[in-house]
């Protein structure tokens, strides 16, 4: 697959505990009519932690329906458990999905020959599939490391990662280093990983605002520094608003707000927006217009 552009790591809407397909269908509609490259469902914005498998499977096998090739789906597939992830990313091929996304194993803190071996079995385990690792220590608790990530590029299969390291300078030691395509994983990072020569974002503002983040990616890899900058700034409050408390709750407030997601409930341990988070987020929506 060519990967260039902004997939959006999307937000699974809940209602009642359930998922709410309704307003998933409203908001992939959104993500295709702004013109992305593809969209990212069950990742850490998707509240992957707190499906079901049932669940897991059900909301991929939707996108890819949903979607209808109109754009790329890159299935967030990852756990701690090297089965697991191997499962779910068997069963996100058997679905259509383009891609799949595997975040490092988290808690377990694994070395780097142990996330060699969980990434390569995965592969191994879904062959025909892209895998695109995904680099977020702050989540984690683990790094994966440049030199690892040079093994991992020459597993068949592996063929990108999301940079959410808050290093954008990994990404030219990457470059150098690796075959990987790096994407940005961070919003407010996007524009210096870009310019060290990223091919795009996985998004989380661009459940808000996909056409003016897919916008400023392709600014920044046409060339057009001048246009780019100005689309960061003008991104920068909402960018900022969306990250006041953890994600993916800030982001789910601003759908509903939009009038994309019928509730913003996230699931427990994660809860609602404060009043001072949801008057910021309804500023910065008024701003972008």
């Amino acid at each position: 697959m060519k990967i260039r552009g902004c997939y959006t790591a999307i937000a699974t809407p809940f209602r009642g505990e359930k998922v709410d397909f309704d307003s998933l269908g409203k908001l992939l509609e959104h993500q295709v009519a702004g013109g992305v490259a593809g969209v990212v469902p069950c990742g850490t914005t998707g509240e992957s932690p707190t499906l079901t498998e049932r669940e897991h499977e059900e909301v991929i096998a939707f996108v890819v329906r949903e979607t209808r090739g109109r754009c790329a789906v890159v299935a967030g597939t990852g756990s701690n458990s090297t089965a697991a992830a191997a499962a779910r990313t068997r069963a996100a091929l058997d679905a259509g999905a383009t891609a799949a996304l595997l975040v490092t194993p988290y808690y377990n803190r694994p070395t780097q020959e142990g996330l060699f071996r969980h990434f390569e079995a995965v592969a191994r385990a879904a062959p025909g599939l892209p895998i695109w690792l995904y680099e977020i220590p702050s989540r984690t608790g683990v790094s994966l490391d440049v030199e690892t990530c040079a093994r991992l590029s020459a597993v068949d299969g592996i063929v990108a990662i999301k940079e959410a390291s808050g290093k954008p300078e990994r990404t030219a030691r990457l470059r150098q280093s690796t075959r990987l395509e790096v994407l940005s994983g961070d919003d407010a990072l996007t524009l210096p990983i870009l310019a060290l020569g990223g091919c795009g974002v996985v998004s989380v503002v661009s459940n808000v605002a996909p056409a003016e983040v897919s916008a400023l990616v392709e600014a920044a890899l046409r060339g057009d520094r001048a246009d780019a900058i100005r689309r960061n700034e003008r991104l920068a409050d909402l960018t900022a608003a969306l990250f006041l408390e953890t994600n993916p709750t800030p982001v789910k407030e601003a759908l509903r707000l939009k009038g994309l997601f019928a509730s913003a409930e996230p699931r427990l341990p994660l809860v609602p927006v404060s009043a001072s988070t949801r008057e910021r987020l309804q500023r910065a929506l008024a701003e972008l217009g």
